[in-house]
């Protein structure tokens, strides 16, 4: 088994890093970005109106790691994925040290859906998401944000943007407003669980 220098990688992503595996090679990488998409914390957070009534109808309940494992193979089972074998283990390992978390959507005992985030102080930098069953991961999205709320995060972390995000009123910030948000979220302790 790898073994990884897992404060230096918490270390990357706490100076406005993050981790992927290049496409063609599959060599991990370190990258940072001029911009970086953030999911409001705020009132400018909305989703589509169609997805009020599937959570009025509380088809899906929600779970933190409860399979973390089987989130990080979801987002990872793409034809092109930059979620490389060894960031997989990345991901374990930053998992057991209470860094990488899961947030999930369930129906019944199937898991519906997940994002895959990193949590750094009061920073959840969202890496992937994916679903199994539709809605369940725009459910996960809406309750994770409830989460972050209640939990006093500073930010939520989209890395890019895509029309999907924009929905959800995401919004572009350069590198140095992230880097001035980043300092403050990691001065404080917020917890997902």
């Amino acid at each position: 088994m790898l073994q990884f220098d897992i404060p230096a990688i918490v270390q990357g992503y706490a100076h406005g890093y993050f981790l992927m595996a290049n496409g063609s090679d599959g060599k991990l990488g370190w990258y940072s970005s001029r911009e970086r998409a953030l999911i409001p914390l705020d009132e400018r957070f909305r989703y589509p109106r169609s997805l009020q009534r599937v959570l009025n109808q509380e088809r899906f309940t929600v779970a933190v790691s409860r399979d973390f494992p089987a989130v990080v193979e979801g987002c990872a089972n793409r034809e092109t994925t930059w979620i490389s074998p060894e960031l997989k283990e990345i991901y374990r390992e930053l998992h057991l040290a209470g860094i990488a978390h899961s947030f999930e959507t369930w129906r019944g005992n199937e898991l519906a859906g997940g994002i895959l985030g990193i949590v750094i102080g009061g920073a959840f930098i969202g890496e992937s998401m994916f679903y199994r069953i539709p809605e369940g991961s725009k459910v996960a999205m809406v309750k994770l944000v409830e989460r972050l709320r209640e939990r006093q995060f500073i930010f939520f972390d989209a890395q890019m943007s895509n029309p999907h995000l924009e929905r959800f009123g995401s919004y572009i910030v350069s590198d140095r407003e992230y880097k001035t948000l980043l300092k403050k979220a990691l001065r404080r302790r917020c917890f997902l669980h």
